[in-house]
Order: structure tokens, then C-alpha cells, then sequence
């Protein structure tokens, strides 16, 4: 299995979806060791805004917030279950 890198559009921790949305990549991708890798682009830092801008780009329109984003790719605007996720990476890797 290669690398795949998992982003969350995440606005701040007073966005209660934006939590919902960590904490199930959080747990999807611990069953996954160093084999994957996720963060938070956080909009409130200059480095988050920076990326959130080149997805945004990457889409041809704003990136939904929350959302989620795996190799570069929109995978998620909607908070889906761990195990949807964990699919979702594994199909990644096919």
C-alpha cells in the first residue's frame, strides 16, 4: 500500500461539524499506521489558507467547509462513518 495523505477543511474547533469531520479521520486512519497520513487545513493560519486556496483551485470553486480531501482529491463534503473512509483509502490504494 503507498502513502495516502488525508486533509480536513477545518475552520476551527468552534465549527462542531468541522470536530464530527477530525475525529472520524482520526480514527479511520489509525487503523492504518504510517501508511497514511492526515491534517487539518486549518483557514485561520496562513499555512492552511495557502492550501485551501490550491484545492479550491484544484476544484474550480471553494472547497466546501468542512470537507474532506484524500491525495489532493475531494473525497467528502459530508461527515461520513469511519468504516465509508476507510473504504475510501483503501479503494485509494487499489
Amino acid at each position: 500500500m503507498s502513502r495516502v495523505h488525508v486533509e480536513v477543511i477545518y475552520e476551527g474547533d468552534h465549527c462542531i461539524p468541522c470536530v464530527y469531520m477530525a475525529n472520524v479521520v482520526e480514527a479511520a486512519t489509525a487503523k492504518f499506521d504510517d501508511e497514511v497520513r492526515w491534517n487539518k487545513v486549518v483557514l485561520r493560519e496562513k499555512a492552511g489558507a495557502k492550501r485551501y486556496y490550491e484545492l479550491s483551485t484544484g476544484l474550480g470553486r471553494p472547497a466546501p467547509i468542512p470537507s474532506i480531501f484524500i491525495n489532493g482529491k475531494l473525497c467528502f463534503n459530508i461527515t461520513p462513518s469511519v468504516e465509508e473512509l476507510e473504504a475510501a483509502i483503501k479503494e485509494t490504494n487499489d
